[in-house]
């Protein structure tokens, strides 16, 4: 099967570890990963901002540089979201037909990672180590979008020396939302302060979830609180292996 790589825009210009880290992941679980240089942004901060047709030229975009492949995997729960569920809504309002044809190609072949893992690869055991005490955090695109519901946790406790720990007040958003952040900064800077909060109640040494913008609000929150805690994306847990511990 060919599979392509969507490293995100986050995950291109700050976290770099994580789009590494998935690619090594499927790789050891025996999928060759494409990563198409012609990929940009999905078009998610213009379409959550009501710039519908200023998305439109990122959706033509995202389908030529995707074009031909089986699966495209990505370690992001909102860009998954942003295509699966926006993609069809701009095509129906919008009036040029090949956004249609991206909607109706690119849907069914964009998988969030850890959907990706055990849907298609049908994998709860990737074979990671990663000795340390983890709460999750599911984000509110991965659990209210994308329903990925105990997909995470199953390969989360499949993990060797991880001790998963439930987050209290787990389904509550953590305030980032993307623009939501810039705009109603008070708001969400007090949702993240309760979401670190829940988080360093449960004694854990690290906070995981599938989406790095959700992280990103999180650690900037937990370096102003001065915690311990650390924030770690999943698939840098999954990637991790004895031999290769992530420190």
């Amino acid at each position: 099967m060919r599979v392509a790589l969507f490293a995100t825009c986050v995950n291109d210009a700050v976290y770099p570890s994580t789009a590494i880290a998935t690619v090594r992941l499927l790789e050891r679980l025996g999928v060759q990963v494409d990563f198409p240089a012609a990929q940009t942004c999905c078009g998610q901060p213009q379409f959550n901002t009501g710039y519908r047709r200023d998305t439109e030229p990122l959706v033509r975009r995202m389908g030529r540089a995707f074009e031909g492949y089986d699966y495209v995997v990505t370690p992001s729960g909102s860009c998954a979201a942003m295509v699966r569920d926006n993609y069809p809504r701009i095509a129906a309002k919008g009036t040029d037909p090949r956004l249609t044809q991206v909607a109706d190609s690119l849907v069914p072949r964009m998988y969030e990672l850890t959907e990706f893992l055990v849907d298609v690869l049908k994998v709860t055991d990737v074979g990671a180590y990663f000795p340390h005490t983890v709460t999750y955090h599911p984000s509110c695109h991965g659990l209210r979008m994308l329903g990925l519901g105990d997909r995470p946790a199953q390969l989360l406790r499949a993990v060797r020396g991880l001790e998963l720990i439930e987050l209290p007040g787990a389904e509550e958003c953590c305030g980032f939302g993307g623009t939501f952040a810039v705009k109603n900064a008070d708001v969400s800077a007090a949702m993240g302060v309760d979401k670190v909060r829940n988080a360093g109640s449960t004694g854990a040494d690290v906070l995981c979830a599938a989406d790095n913008s959700c992280l990103m609000h999180l650690g900037g929150t937990m370096s102003r609180l001065h915690t311990a805690m650390r924030p770690v994306h999943i698939a840098e847990i999954l990637a991790s292996t004895e031999k290769e511990p992530l420190s």
